[in-house]
């Protein structure tokens, strides 16, 4: 990172949580939200928001569970309560009008507020952030109620009785960090760790993140449902994708045609943090989305 003034910590209150968000300044330009993915927080978003501040009001929240927002006392972290965080977040600011950039869980969340309030998004920008797709075998819908709520309730007791894993110094999470995300440079690697970690009472350290997120929720919407969301969107789309992701192309799996005025770009040498691996590249095609 370059020694350019950092931004300034702030919360608002959502559904009695006390959320953290990060503000760059420059409040006098058009509003920009960055919505970070599952498990990451508002900091990774450190090498964009130092170009976009320029031009715009960069706006970063960290999710509920996330980074330094409150944890869900009930565990609860599906996307109705991810959307309305977001729109909490929208209404407290006070615009009428945002533009938002998501990855992967930021932007399913980010695509279902614009749907729901097409008239309060300028553009959006959504990296790899559509969700799951329907030719995924780990996405199952419909099936036995039953069977899946007994299993959610056993995967919600897993989840409170697992340690956060803990690591004797932040050097050690920082080689964790390195080891599973292999497109990482060190820099990245360390940026990340030092705002992703936080010490314990006894001197070491864990991740920030909830453990109750690795739980996916049994009610949401049907994907016919989601699908109406983007439909109802009438913002202009782009959509950025790593040619090395795990994540299945939306033009490809039929998804990209339910947006009216999408576009889709791939990047190569780039996997699922698109942001991360081809920056500059990234960059300049958000530049020219948003008309800078």
């Amino acid at each position: 990172m370059t020694s350019t003034l950092g931004p300034t910590s702030n919360r608002f209150v959502s559904q009695r949580l006390r959320l953290n968000y990060v503000d760059w300044g420059n409040p006098e330009a058009p509003p920009l939200i960055l919505l970070h993915g599952w498990r990451d927080h508002c900091r990774s978003w450190d090498w964009v928001a130092q170009d976009l501040r320029r031009d715009w009001h960069v706006i970063c929240p960290d999710l509920r569970g996330h980074g330094d927002s409150d944890w869900s006392p009930e565990g609860h972290y599906g996307m109705d309560a991810f959307v309305f965080d977001l729109a909490q977040l929208v209404h407290t600011l006070g615009y009428p009008q945002v533009t938002i950039i998501g990855h992967s869980l930021g932007g399913a969340i980010a695509t279902r507020f614009t749907g729901l309030y097409p008239e309060r998004v300028e553009k959006l920008v959504s990296i790899e952030g559509l969700g799951r797709s329907g030719t995924d075998p780990t996405h199952a819908e419909g099936g036995n109620p039953a069977e899946r709520l007994r299993q959610w309730i056993a995967n919600k007791r897993m989840a409170a009785a697992r340690t956060p894993r803990r690591y004797t110094t932040r050097r050690a999470a920082f080689e964790r960090m390195l080891s599973e995300n292999p497109n990482l440079s060190e820099e990245q690697a360390r940026h990340l760790t030092t705002h992703g970690a936080s010490r314990n009472e006894d001197g070491s350290w864990s991740w920030k993140f909830d453990n109750y997120l690795n739980v996916s929720g049994t009610a949401d919407l049907a994907t016919p449902e989601v699908f109406a969301l983007w439909q109802a969107i009438t913002c202009p789309v782009l959509l950025a994708w790593g040619e090395n992701s795990f994540a299945s192309r939306p033009d490809l799996d039929g998804r990209m045609a339910h947006f009216a005025n999408a576009r889709l770009i791939t990047y190569a040498r780039a996997g699922h943090w698109v942001h991360h691996d081809q920056l500059a590249g990234l960059l300049g095609d958000i530049r020219e989305f948003l008309g800078s």
